[in-house]
Formats: structure tokens, sequence, C-alpha cells
């Protein structure tokens, strides 16, 4: 049976969030909300939370994970950003945009894509998960909550539980959140002098990046 963690949408309590990050460090697999929909996140450096993690969302090596950073200089030391990158995520960070950009040697290569070397990295507005964050005190590995076989984000954390208790080391519930995907963004080509390619429309607005 996974915990079940009820925390204030706008203050979140500490203490209950300390008790999630030990279920991280000790390789479990946690529901947590987002500024788009509910994620599932791990520890960065455990194979085995990753596994189990892809295993939930029935994805292979080839699908991009993603980095949840606390900012943008977190984000910055885990990708090979330049300056017109950089210039584009600070418009967009944070917020429910999903960006790839080539992975650095911070990221074990076993997360990042096997062809590709590139790396999904964000840095999410939300307090209770930036809390989450601050109190891990380093970025998680995620992948949206989509059950196997279906297109929609799950949202809501009580059905999570429920659909997902026997996988799940913990459940976040902060309320509900949007139930919409983030906006994804490839950023690999402006690496080369290309421009920017999306790849998903989701939640985050293109417009005021210019795109």
């Amino acid at each position: 049976m996974s915990q079940y963690f009820e925390v204030h949408p706008d203050n979140p309590q500490p203490r209950l969030l300390k008790q999630a990050v030990q279920l991280l460090e000790r390789g479990g697999v946690l529901a947590v909300p987002t500024d788009s929909s509910y994620a599932l996140v791990c520890h960065l450096d455990d194979k085995a939370a990753a596994d189990r993690l892809r295993r939930m969302r029935q994805v292979d090596d080839k699908h991009h994970l993603t980095l949840l950073c606390r900012d943008l200089s977190e984000l910055a030391s885990y990708a090979k950003v330049d300056n017109r990158q950089y210039r584009l995520l600070k418009l967009a960070t944070p917020g429910p945009y999903t960006f790839i950009l080539e992975a650095s040697k911070e990221v074990p290569r076993r997360v990042s894509h096997p062809s590709r070397k590139t790396i999904g990295l964000r840095v999410p507005d939300h307090i209770t998960l930036l809390a989450l964050l601050e109190l891990h005190n380093a970025p998680l590995l995620a992948t949206t909550l989509i059950a196997p076989g279906e297109s929609d984000p799950l949202n809501e954390a009580g059905e999570i539980r429920d659909r997902f208790e026997h996988d799940l080391a913990g459940v976040i519930d902060a309320g509900a959140c949007a139930l919409e995907a983030t906006t994804v963004i490839d950023l690999t080509p402006m690496g080369t002098g290309g421009e920017p390619v999306v790849v998903r429309q989701g939640r985050g607005a293109l417009e005021p990046l210019g795109l």
C-alpha cells in the first residue's frame, strides 16, 4: 500500500514532504502534482527505480524522461546550453514546458536518449513540487503520469493511489492539477544554428516564446 500525503496546496507541510523524500531515497517511485498534470518521479541515480518508472508507463529507453529542476542554474548543469538556448529557457521557466537538450556528463547515460544523448528538462511552477525538490536537494527523474493504453494524464490523487497502489511508494495530494501535459520543445537544433522544434503542444503557450 502506497503512503498518502495530503498537503496544503499553498503551504505544504515540510514534515510530510520530508517523509516523501525518505521514500525516494529508499528507491521509491512517487506520484506528484505539477503545474501541468501529475507525474511519476524517482531518484536520478537509482537504476531500479528508473526501470520501475518506465515499466509503470510501459515506455522503452527511447522515450525521453525528464529531469525536474529547482531553477535555471540547476537545469544548466545537467544540459549543454548556449546563449540562444539560455535566452529562450529564461523566458519559459518556471512553467509547463519540457525542453529537450543535449545531456551533460552529470546525467547518467542510462537515462538519456540512447542514440541522441539528449534529456528532457524542466523547471516547474508548483509550490509543493518545488518544496519537494528543495528538500531532496537534487533534480528528480520524471515522466507524465499517463496510464498504459490511455492518452490523457491523470490528475486526481485518490484515483492514482487506487490504480497504482502496488507500484507507488507514495502519492502527494496537493489538490487536483491541470489535466494537460507540458509543451515539449526540442532545443537541440539551435546548437547548430537551427530553430527550436515544437514536439508537443501542451499547457505551455508558444506565443510568449516567439514560436
